[in-house]
């Protein structure tokens, strides 16, 4: 059996790219990164997620992004919007995926993974550019170049499954995969509790997939 990262922030995506990644074969080993976000309830929901879908191993790493600010997800004095806007919205932390990615990378190489799995979408998103298919095409020629298995003939594959996929089309997918979508947290603004708090970009898109999957949200909202 073939090893594979899987990046997991305890959201909806990153849940279904878990349960993608071990479909495809892998001993799986999550990865979830502490990197200043506003709460840690997404973090407890990864551990959970990751017990559920029957990952080989979990580990959180920290890294505090928070300090260079610049996000509302990372600076408290940003306020998390609640009307859709234009352009790239003040969630985007800068260079996120970028610093998770480069994680996942270095811990790919320690276990001689396949594969490296992260849940990107470029349909039903908030318009952040490292979700985008020419990012992780890029991401892709980093790694060849930057690594002792590439240049030794065992690339790592950066593998996005769900780039392509609509809200509604992940939601079901993970159904038919096993997903346990009540385990999981995407809000922005969530609470110690884990609950929703129905009105950000990650709620709103959350709501609208389950709406147009057809299957009953089992979100908990404040």
């Amino acid at each position: 059996m073939t090893r594979a990262v899987v990046l997991l922030s305890g959201g909806l995506d990153s849940a279904t790219t878990l349960a993608v990644a071990r479909r495809a074969g892998h001993a799986c080993h999550a990865l979830s990164v502490h990197y200043g976000q506003r709460h840690a309830a997404e973090l407890e929901a990864a551990q959970a997620v990751a017990r559920q879908l029957g990952a080989v191993e979990h580990r959180v790493v920290g890294i505090d992004m928070g300090q260079f600010g610049g996000s509302a997800l990372t600076d408290p004095a940003i306020a998390v919007p609640e009307q859709p806007s234009s352009g790239v919205p003040v969630t985007y932390v800068p260079a996120r995926n970028t610093v998770m990615l480069a994680l996942a990378l270095a811990w790919a190489e320690v276990l001689e993974a396949a594969a490296i799995y992260i849940g990107v979408n470029a349909v039903d998103y908030s318009g952040y550019p490292d979700c985008r298919p020419e990012f992780i095409a890029a991401f892709q020629n980093l790694a060849d170049l930057a690594t002792r298995r590439a240049l030794e003939g065992q690339r790592v594959r950066i593998e996005a499954p769900l780039i392509h996929l609509t809200k509604a089309q992940i939601i079901r997918l993970g159904t038919e995969l096993g997903v346990d979508y009540a385990l999981t947290v995407s809000c922005y603004q969530a609470d110690a509790q884990g609950r929703a708090c129905g009105r950000c970009d990650a709620c709103r898109f959350r709501r609208q997939g389950f709406l147009e999957a057809g299957i009953p949200d089992p979100t908990r909202y404040v």
